[in-house]
């Protein structure tokens, strides 16, 4: 009689088989591809957190921004060439929400995302991201914040990305007065958030 391979399976009357060593392959490998499936939804939601966060703190920053500025400054639009009767086509426009001013924000708006971090929803595992200093100094609360390098770098990238391509929507939507900017900007026009309707408004 031939000797038989121990540990093979479907050889019928084989002896020495190892337990498991053909139920539980199978049922790691389906557990191992289940979780794959997975990953790129949790990567993809981890991702757009990032982005809405960054949105919302960018109008945010901006908003605050342009609030500093005194309402009585102007700044003179139009063509400095004479015309043929001796005047000149240039009119004055508020230097706080000028396009000149917004320009020169979105430049460096996001270096204010240092002063930001992660706050974890325990209920729906959604990341917002939250200011960890304030403007004017009032104490923050702080618990289930996380605030890091990591956090920081990935949140100003974020805003960078964002300020850079959609440059020209920030600037429609800040060049005058309006309700709810952060929702119509980062939800409506841009995709950006799938759940900012749902978020309140932060306070800075």
């Amino acid at each position: 009689m031939r000797d038989r391979v121990p540990g093979i399976c479907g050889a019928p009357g084989m002896r020495g088989r190892v337990p498991g060593s053909c139920g539980a392959p199978g049922m790691l490998l389906g557990l191992a591809l289940a979780l794959a499936s997975l990953l790129p939804a949790a990567g993809a939601r981890r991702s757009q957190d990032l982005h809405c966060g960054a949105c919302r703190a960018l109008v945010d920053e901006l908003e605050w921004e342009i609030a500093q500025v005194d309402p009585r400054k102007t700044i003179q639009m139009g063509s400095f060439r004479i015309n043929p009767d001796g005047s000149q086509s240039v009119v004055e426009v508020p230097y706080a929400r000028s396009e000149a001013h917004l320009t020169e924000l979105l430049e460096r708006v996001c270096e204010k995302m240092k002063e930001y971090g992660e706050k974890l929803d325990p209920a729906t595992q959604r990341k917002s991201y939250v200011r960890v200093i304030s403007h004017d100094g009032t104490k923050m609360d702080l618990s289930g914040v996380k605030f890091d390098g990591d956090v920081i770098n990935s949140l100003k990238f974020a805003c960078e990305s964002i300020a850079e391509e959609y440059e020209d929507e920030l600037i429609e939507f800040l060049s005058h007065e309006a309700d709810n900017v952060k929702d119509r900007l980062c939800s409506k026009r841009t995709d950006l958030c799938d759940h900012a309707l749902h978020i309140p408004h932060d306070e800075l």
